[in-house]
């Protein structure tokens, strides 16, 4: 069943994926999380040792469950250095989570293991982890350039994760156990986002298209690829969905366009991203999405209401402006009427009385 959030129609009623999230009031789905210069963020919490080594502070509090040894877990995190607060890897930047199988994660992961281990779904800490269960002794001069025997210090966030008994990663699985575990994580999402937990609910979507990245997608052809496309689009639609519900219009477009990439006249998508535009007052954009969602959908009652909004939008946009205008410059001057001085006007009457004389007593001599 679909999970419905309105009490208006969306775009081609009675046609929805039955397991699409079908809401229209509603990055990868978290933002990059903000800073302040380049440096690791302050953190006021309490300080938990977790092991010899490795410390952590919570940022912010995640829910459930803790993983297990094996659990595939996805995180994202930023590093620096302890001693120069140089940072050496950021994989927000990448906008796609990291993969990690705790117990098998490489040597230099170590400590990050630790921490990660210690932190619930949807939790961002901070770590500090010290050299011999970072990059060692000897550091690394590659990529990531990590000077010998650098204490470091981590941002992390844990997204979630997989309880896998095996430890068995993405790169491992055929196709159809990569498809049917990220239709999992979206009929998940699903669940949450019918309980209002949007943040919960990105978090199982970003997951389910992790398991279909580029890479993976790139390989697929002919029904493996649509399989694939019939989980991932929706995820993103539906990512899109919460974010307009949480007011984060920018990602909402760019979840959209990213549909739109693989279907261009995708009417949700065009629906969504027109909707997400007008917020941010793009009224132009929205306008040509909206016209071209109607081409496929001319029966649609959300999309007319959406234009009317612009066009009432725009109509009230005039006429503030008009006002303006008005209070600016005000009415055009209207002529003021002459006034004749006094003096002058005595003075041309006894001029035309004089005259009159004049002209009588010429007459008489005549």
């Amino acid at each position: 069943m679909e999970v419905v959030q309105e009490q208006q129609s969306e775009p081609i009623a009675g046609q929805e994926d039955e397991n699409e999230i079908v809401t229209e009031n509603a990055a990868f789905v978290h933002s990059d999380p903000p800073q302040v210069g380049d440096g690791p963020p302050t953190v006021d919490s309490e300080v938990e040792i977790l092991h010899e080594k490795v410390t952590k502070q919570i940022i912010k509090e995640g829910h459930g469950q803790k993983p297990t040894k094996y659990s595939t877990c996805f995180l994202h995190y930023r590093a620096w250095t302890e001693s120069t607060q140089h940072k050496f890897d950021d994989t927000w930047h990448e906008l796609r989570p990291v993969e990690m199988i705790i117990g098998k994660e490489k040597k230099e992961m170590a400590g990050l293991a630790i921490g990660v281990s210690n932190m619930k779904a949807g939790e961002r800490a901070l770590l500090q982890v010290g050299w011999e269960l970072g990059y060692g002794k000897e550091g690394s001069f590659s990529f990531p350039n990590v000077p010998p025997m650098a204490d470091i210090i981590y941002e992390v966030e844990l997204i979630g994760f997989d309880e896998t008994k095996e430890g068995k990663a993405r790169g491992d699985m055929t196709a159809e156990e990569r498809i049917g575990a990220a239709d999992r994580r979206k009929m998940d999402g699903n669940a949450l986002f019918k309980e209002e937990k949007l943040e919960e609910a990105m978090q199982q979507y970003e997951m389910a298209i992790a398991y279909l990245g580029d890479d993976f997608m790139f390989q697929l052809f002919g029904k493996y690829r649509d399989m694939a496309l019939a989980v991932k689009n929706p995820c993103h639609l539906n990512m899109a969905a919460c974010l307009i519900k949480l007011k984060r219009y920018e990602e909402a477009i760019g979840q959209c366009s990213i549909v739109l990439g693989e279907d261009e006249n995708n009417v949700k998508a065009l629906f969504r991203r027109g909707k997400a535009r007008a917020e941010l007052g793009q009224t132009d954009a929205a306008r040509e999405d909206f016209q071209k969602a109607r081409k496929f959908a001319p029966e649609d009652k959300a999309i007319a209401r959406e234009m009317r909004l612009i066009a009432q939008h725009e109509k009230a946009v005039y006429q503030k402006q008009k006002e303006i205008y008005k209070g600016i410059f005000g009415p055009p001057p209207q002529p003021k009427p002459k006034h004749t001085n006094l003096v002058i006007r005595i003075w041309q009457w006894l001029l035309s009385i004089f005259y009159c004389l004049f002209k009588r007593q010429r007459h008489k001599s005549d």
